[in-house]
């Protein structure tokens, strides 16, 4: 599967936009993730080993943390996993905007695997 990493993160990921992962569920692509690069753990989980609350995770397009398994479920070779941080203070035409570009480089990146 695909994890997509957003821009103040890819300094983590040797500037990757892109990491591919193979697991058999989304918490073990997060796992396979800090991994492969370790620097990404601490601005994704709380001390406690928890995901960051400003930490959004979507399996294609759907938010993780309303998937009726959560982060326990299953994903395939073709899944996209996207990073998306919240964003704290800024209007919310900005707001907005940020999240239309994450959604269109999803749809992107879903439109050139397909290809």
């Amino acid at each position: 599967m695909k994890i997509l990493i957003p821009n103040p993160l890819q300094t983590y990921t040797d500037k990757q936009p892109t990491v591919t992962i193979e697991a058999a569920t989304v918490n073990a692509a997060m796992d396979q993730l800090t991994i492969l690069h370790p620097d990404l753990k601490k601005h994704l989980y709380n001390e406690e080993g928890k995901l960051r609350s400003f930490v959004n995770l979507y399996l294609n397009d759907e938010d993780v943390r309303y998937l009726p398994e959560k982060d326990s479920t299953p994903t395939t070779p073709t899944d996209t996993l996207t990073i998306i941080p919240s964003i704290a203070g800024g209007s919310l035409i900005q707001q907005k905007t940020l999240s239309r570009r994450a959604n269109h480089r999803r749809l992107r990146a879903i439109k050139i695997s397909d290809s």
